[in-house]
């Protein structure tokens, strides 16, 4: 998109807040980007009859918006509906005004059947991005078993029994902080808009950072290109799931498929993406000093291999893939361990990382990370205290590391 119809564009985006339709950008000119993400990676809980709220930020603004509900990790199918999105308030409270209904295949309610997904239909609104909007999902009906990304960080809310999707605001009830069943927000932007995919573990998930503070390093470099009008057209979705490893699927306390299982549904199929900035590798790490199973023992060499497996699928599908190298972790307490065995292996990793030339771009975040003094542990000023996971001023100086001139002169995004 040219400098100045994209600045146009982000001025049209920033104006007003309530949905509306942008009928100066026709459909010709729209492609569709994720946005958001919280990939699924659990089974969670049994549910009662109730409305559920959650409330995201998406990294980019556009036209109109659709969204992704999972059944994943279902025990029976799953109906769901009416299902509504507003702009958020505070708390669990909606704008007035700006509430739509959503509906999947021109229907107000759905039903997915166990292991799937469905996609919305598209809903004109103006989003602005990293403005919070409000998702709220009616369960008609008790659910057996939830679909649920753990680490959520968002506290959503509910209500019991009767629909409430369109209510301004829940009464005071129960909360939680992980997200159900909502896993993806795209948006209809400007043709020059492209994704980038934060994929990793528990660092990339966030934690360390405060609840509700939108703390976590994705966030921050969202931020950032949003600060800059020549890359405002670019989000970043949080492919994150703490506890992930990149080469086995969770085992407690590890969680959810592996890296390379879940690599297309978390990455490469996102639409618009284009770059994945991948910090994974650290838990492959822990599991070998942790599980007693022989394939739970994992060497830098499987590990590397694991990592050239995913830049080759990457590549394959169009994308870039930026390497992050790994953070020392030297002090952590149970249920994690700290091995001399395990620093071995991550040393060789991120010697790998910075000079084998297999990624598009690196960003070193351990060389900046990294107490000089104890080059095994986190800076103190970034630990969080759990001598594993930043904290937010951690994450804001990984975010400051990430050059956004490797994004300049990009490839239009595939459809």
């Amino acid at each position: 998109m040219p400098r100045f119809a994209l600045r146009r564009a982000c001025l049209v985006f920033l104006l007003g807040s309530t949905p509306s339709l942008l009928p100066s950008q026709t459909p010709e000119e729209r492609v569709w980007v994720s946005a958001w993400t919280a990939p699924p990676d659990s089974e969670g809980p049994p549910l009662k009859a109730q409305t559920i709220r959650q409330i995201l930020r998406p990294s980019i603004g556009g036209s109109s918006l659709r969204i992704r509900l999972s059944n994943l990790f279902g025990k029976a199918p799953l109906t769901l509906g009416p299902v509504h999105v507003a702009v958020h308030a505070t708390g669990s409270a909606i704008q007035p005004g700006s509430d739509l209904a959503m509906t999947f295949g021109g229907k107000t309610t759905l039903t997915i059947p166990m292991g799937g997904s469905a996609l919305s239909d598209p809903v004109p609104m103006k989003v602005v991005a990293l403005q919070e909007l409000a998702v709220s999902l009616n369960l008609p009906s008790d659910v057996p078993a939830s679909t649920i990304h753990g680490f959520g960080n968002r506290t959503a809310s509910f209500f019991p029994g009767a629909d409430a999707t369109a209510a301004v605001a829940f009464p005071a009830g129960s909360t939680d902080d992980s997200r159900y069943f909502l896993t993806d927000v795209d948006v209809a932007a400007g043709p020059g808009a492209m994704a980038v995919v934060a994929f990793g573990d528990s660092i990339t998930d966030g934690v360390g950072s405060r609840l509700d503070g939108y703390g976590r390093w994705p966030d921050a470099l969202a931020a950032k290109l949003q600060n800059d009008p020549a890359m405002a057209s670019i989000s970043v979705v949080n492919a994150g799931i703490a506890g992930n490893r990149i080469l086995n699927d969770g085992v407690d306390p590890f969680v959810g498929p592996s890296g390379l299982a879940r690599l297309d549904r978390d990455a490469l199929d996102k639409p618009g993406a284009r770059w994945i900035l991948l910090l994974a590798g650290s838990n492959d790490i822990s599991a070998s000093d942790m599980l007693p199973l022989p394939k739970d023992q994992v060497s830098a060499p499987q590990i590397i291999e694991g990592m050239k497996r995913l830049i080759a699928r990457a590549h394959a599908r169009g994308l870039k893939v930026m390497g992050a190298t790994l953070l020392p972790k030297a002090g952590v307490g149970k249920p994690f361990k700290h091995t001399e065995a395990g620093a071995a292996k991550r040393v060789a990793l991120n010697a790998w990382i910075r000079h084998s030339g297999a990624f598009d771009a690196i960003v070193d975040f351990e060389q900046a990370m990294r107490d000089p003094a104890r080059p095994d542990r986190l800076l103190p000023a970034y630990d969080s205290g759990d001598h594993l996971h930043p904290n937010e001023d951690g994450y804001q100086a990984m975010a400051a590391l990430v050059h956004l001139r490797l994004f300049a002169g990009r490839p239009p995004v595939r459809p």
